[in-house]
């Protein structure tokens, strides 16, 4: 996967790279608390804009892009407290679509404090700017998605088996793209729970939670104003269960009753939550499956979120102490919200359906070299204007941190 660089400088970066990592100085450790890290990346995709076969037939779909990151990571212990962070730029370049050419960043800090035997949590944040997903908004024109973070939270353990605990998270989504700025919003989540802490290590637990979104710009479906401002109410059992030295089981699951202001025929409740199960029969091979059924926001400017129920498997296979392969493989059905303001014609809903796998080589303590493939296929809902489509493509990474 050569590119047409423009330079010799670029074009002969990848090896001087690639060989300097191999290199002795790449294992030199610079401090305990901050560590440098860079990463440079090649990546082929068939199918960039996820277009349907039938859409613009003559129309450039394949694409390379090239990607560089450069950043640290900061990790702090201050007697009980802990300091951890990462500050991390990235410059990402297409061939084909070089409009969509674009900077990222991904900032994030946490305190984990504790008082006394019986008072911990955390404080933090996070801010990062990523280009958006293709997935439902397939247009050419870059559109970087701002996304940033804070929370806190706080548990008491008022008894050696029992403890309460809160949090609160605000998180604010900002979208480049003038057609894009509808899905411009603020999550609000606040949570309240009491957890019953076994010797085992297992927790079992519930937990109140209530969701609130509001939308920055209504949208205008035939004329009408669309209040897409939601609250969402749930009550779920948290669990995690060492059900045995090699399986694991975690949960939040239960039951969600989500409202609008107005169109409340978008209202909806019921079953609601995630379960994934953690298995290792063997010393060198583990297995992970899940399950949900939760709302989900959709960035596109007709739907803004579905109920999304679906299922994936995965496999890992430490092959040696250096090498190890990954595969996952994730099915997805997302049903849509209708409203008495719009008349829609087709499915209500489309289906996703997502393969991966994955070889990871570390030759040394602080490199890995990664190559990837995948494997994308939907198929869609006019609802939403969503079109059946294909996708493959593969990347390799290699990274270095010291």
């Amino acid at each position: 996967m050569m590119l047409n660089d423009k330079s010799n400088v670029v074009r002969y970066a990848p090896i001087a790279f690639a060989a300097w990592l191999c290199s002795g100085a790449a294992q030199a450790q610079i401090s305990d608390t901050i560590h440098p890290i860079a990463v440079i990346g090649y990546t082929y995709d068939d199918n960039l804009l996820r277009l349907s076969d039938n859409v613009a037939p003559g129309e450039q779909r394949s694409d390379r892009m090239r990607s560089a990151q450069a950043g640290l990571l900061f990790d702090r212990q201050i007697s009980r407290q802990r300091l951890t962070g990462r500050a991390k730029v990235s410059r990402v370049t297409f061939e084909h679509y070089d409009q969509l050419d674009y900077n990222g960043k991904d900032f994030a800090a946490d305190w984990a404090w504790q008082l006394g035997n019986h008072l911990n949590g955390n404080v933090g944040g996070t801010y990062v700017e990523t280009l958006t997903s293709f997935t439902d908004y397939h247009n050419d024109e870059r559109n970087v998605r701002t996304q940033s973070s804070r929370y806190g939270n706080a548990a008491w353990r008022f008894h050696p088996s029992w403890q309460v605990r809160g949090s609160f998270v605000r998180n604010k989504f900002e979208y480049e793209l003038p057609a894009q700025r509808l899905n411009n919003r603020t999550e609000d989540i606040s949570e309240a729970g009491t957890d019953f802490l076994a010797a085992s290590g297992s927790k079992f637990g519930i937990v109140a939670r209530r969701l609130e979104g509001k939308y920055d710009t209504p949208r205008l479906v035939n004329g009408q104003r669309l209040d897409d401002d939601y609250v969402q109410d749930e009550l779920k059992a948290n669990v995690y269960w060492l059900a045995s030295g090699i399986t694991q089981v975690r949960l939040l699951a239960g039951y969600a009753k989500r409202k609008h202001d107005r169109f409340t025929s978008r209202d909806s409740s019921g079953a609601n939550g995630r379960v994934t199960v953690n298995w290792a029969p063997l010393g060198k091979v583990r297995f992970t499956a899940g399950a949900w059924r939760e709302f989900a926001a959709v960035e596109s400017s007709i739907i803004t979120n579905s109920l999304n129920k679906g299922v994936s498997v995965g496999a890992t296979w430490d092959i040696s102490a250096k090498v190890q392969a990954s595969v996952t493989a994730r099915r997805e059905k997302r049903q849509f919200e209708q409203t008495s303001a719009a008349i829609f014609t087709g499915d209500g809903d489309d289906k996703l359906e997502g393969n991966t796998v994955t070889l990871v080589w570390a030759p040394l303590r602080s490199v890995q070299i990664s190559a990837s493939g995948f494997l994308d296929k939907r198929t869609g809902s006019r609802l939403v204007g969503s079109s059946d489509y294909r996708a493959k493509g593969a990347s390799i990474n290699a990274s270095v941190q010291f």
